[in-house]
């Protein structure tokens, strides 16, 4: 292997032909983290440039992780337009007299990618304002606007529990999971659970330990079980760790919503008599109030610098949708294939699962992505797809990176990150003032070691061009 990386550095490698070879240090930390250059993918060009400065790999199919996150939030500025909003319908299927509902709510949502549990309280606050206090039927929620297959949130790595797994929905609330703050009190661990959720119940088995710790690894101690109606939490908890907290998903989106509808709508003074039901809103249904999300240009910035995959699937969705249309995956990719052919961007190694990067199918090139990037800067909507990239060493997924080194501040990029797989990809500004486009992917089993070799070369770009 030594010997294949002294020639890649002299000489290049055959898929490197006409264009710059790594520098030695980038290839010195990937033999140090025992990755071989077929296991990596680069292309970094000048942003107005038709030749890259390096590429390596560049037409292999990769595992992008969530820098395919690039390809759906861009999309969705130009097919949506940066000012889009989703919207979200309560309706009276009754007769509404004195506050009183005879009849039933219905909730029909359109796919909000962040419809927290802040602007859901404020909404049903504004419900009760318009008049309607007492529900003498049942909460009905329509759905219908995304077809979905079944969704098993264990299929991808087992972990049904992780916020990260919470799948697709028209109406999905507040990410489809709980906040639970953990708090050191004295000898114990107190356990504030938001939002509290109709029918569920906390078990708290955490004891506490004074013993000193990594705290960036303090949830390892912790585990979580959901029976039923009760969520057990056992583990050790450092109390030198301070207060920590941990999202966590446990109910399908119907069943979350009314869990937390009912206790807010309660605690507001409102009533509901009926349960929860499942249904489409009937041609009689009068609209009675609609909220309005935060614009795409905002959303997306939420999507690419923290990296949400429920969001990004929510926009995913949402591209093949027109009108009051509804919607599945395969109209979406479709919908989302004819726009990259009108950009004349052709990717024939492209495999899109959800868009959003959580899979093991997903394929993308370096070269695509970085095609993608380069006619991103050529879009008049450039400013608003740039801003929600994480800045280096500033915010988001690379707050802590190169947080000391001169090209903090100096570069939006987006990570990935899976097992056996490291990415990143966007923009680098030089010392020189040129904007150069990068994207690193590495497949491997030793992937997360390669992050210092992706280091590296972001700080040559920076400081050598």
């Amino acid at each position: 292997m030594k010997l294949l990386y002294i020639l890649a550095a002299l000489f290049c490698l055959l898929p490197c032909a006409f264009s710059a070879p790594l520098p030695p240090p980038v290839l010195k930390a990937l033999q140090q983290a025992n990755i071989p250059l077929d296991s990596i993918g680069i292309e970094v060009r000048e942003v107005h440039s038709n030749k890259p400065l390096i590429s390596l790999n560049a037409k292999k199919p990769m595992n992008p992780a969530s820098t395919m996150k690039l390809l759906t939030t861009y999309a969705g500025l130009e097919l949506l337009g940066a000012a889009y909003s989703w919207k979200t319908e309560a309706y009276l299927a009754g007769k509404l007299e004195q506050g009183i509902l005879y009849g039933d709510l219905i909730l029909k949502g359109y796919g909000n990618p962040k419809l927290t549990l802040e602007n859901f309280w404020l909404w049903l606050h504004e419900l009760q304002g318009r008049g309607l206090r007492e529900i003498h039927g049942n909460l009905v929620l329509d759905r219908s606007v995304f077809q979905l297959p079944p969704y098993d949130p264990a299929e991808f790595d087992h972990q049904p529990m992780r916020p990260y797994n919470a799948g697709p929905d028209a109406l999905l609330l507040n990410f489809n999971s709980i906040h639970l703050l953990f708090t050191p009190e004295e000898e114990q661990i107190r356990i504030i659970s938001t939002p509290e959720l109709a029918g569920i119940k906390i078990e708290n088995h955490v004891t506490a330990s004074q013993a000193p710790t990594d705290c960036t690894e303090w949830d390892d101690r912790i585990s979580f079980e959901f029976n039923r109606d009760t969520l057990l939490i056992q583990g050790v908890y450092p109390i030198t760790c301070g207060e920590r907290v941990q999202n966590v998903r446990l109910l399908p989106h119907p069943d979350y919503l009314y869990a937390a509808f009912r206790p807010l709508w309660e605690e507001m003074g409102g009533s509901l008599q009926g349960s929860l039901q499942e249904g489409i809103v009937p041609d009689d249904a009068i609209l009675f109030s609609t909220h309005r999300s935060a614009p795409l240009a905002e959303l997306i910035r939420d999507i690419n610098k923290f990296s949400n995959n429920v969001m990004t699937r929510q926009l995913f969705l949402s591209l093949g949708r027109n009108s009051a249309s509804r919607t599945d995956l395969d109209q979406s990719e479709q919908t989302l294939r004819n726009w990259l052919l009108q950009k004349k961007l052709h990717f024939p190694e492209l495999i899109i699962e959800n868009g959003a990067g959580l899979s093991r199918r997903e394929r993308i090139s370096p070269r695509s992505l970085a095609l993608l990037l380069q006619s991103a800067q050529r879009s008049s909507l450039s400013a608003e797809f740039e801003a929600s990239l994480p800045i280096v060493g500033v915010d988001g997924t690379l707050k802590n990176r190169l947080s000391d080194s001169k090209t903090a501040n100096h570069a939006h990029l987006k990570t990935g990150s899976l097992q056996g797989v490291q990415a990143i990809a966007g923009y680098v500004h030089s010392i020189k003032n040129k904007q150069w486009i990068l994207v690193f992917l590495i497949n491997h089993p030793n992937a997360a070691a390669g992050r210092q070799a992706q280091n590296i070369l972001i700080d040559w770009i920076h400081q050598k061009h």
